[in-house]
């Protein structure tokens, strides 16, 4: 009977922790990060130098701790579908800007996550499929795959 109720308490115990630990809000959303596709993809112009959702906002500070699930839904929303349209622009030139761009918006994507204690972690598996995706499941291209490589390696550095 006591180790029911021990093991009851400790139960609880773990729950409020983790409660806890997830209900505050160390960090905010920069603004910059809800603006949209179109706001990173204007940014990763820049890539592999020094890319800024809206001008001021690495693309990995737009992944939080403790993110509201709104807001990582519209950062998710507008990440996969940059991703996706990226791919797409270099499926038909592998190996060209728009590789090197993919490849930084996942690396500066993967660095936020790396800080999120997993929250993260299914808009990295979306984001990776979205921008790994060839279509009737072709491998990708040596020229695609080292672009995509060198830009993910710039991001992860400095995104």
């Amino acid at each position: 009977m006591r180790t029911r109720i021990a093991i009851a308490a400790l139960g609880c115990l773990a729950a409020l922790a983790v409660a806890g630990c997830g209900g505050s809000h160390d960090e905010t959303t920069p603004v910059a990060c809800l603006a949209g596709p179109n706001a990173y993809l204007n940014g990763l112009r820049a890539a592999p130098g020094e890319v800024r959702v809206g001008g001021e906002t690495p693309i990995s500070e737009c992944l939080t701790q403790n993110q509201d699930a709104g807001d990582l839904a519209s950062v998710g929303e507008a990440l996969v579908n940059a991703a996706t349209t990226l791919n797409a622009e270099a499926q038909t030139e592998p190996g060209g800007d728009a590789n090197l761009r993919l490849g930084y918006l996942l690396g500066a994507a993967q660095r936020g996550a790396d800080k999120s204690e997993g929250i993260h972690s299914d808009l990295i598996r979306r984001l990776t499929v979205a921008a790994r995706f060839a279509a009737g499941r072709k491998p990708l291209s040596k020229p695609f795959l080292d672009t995509y490589a060198e830009g993910f390696d710039a991001g992860h550095d400095h995104g």
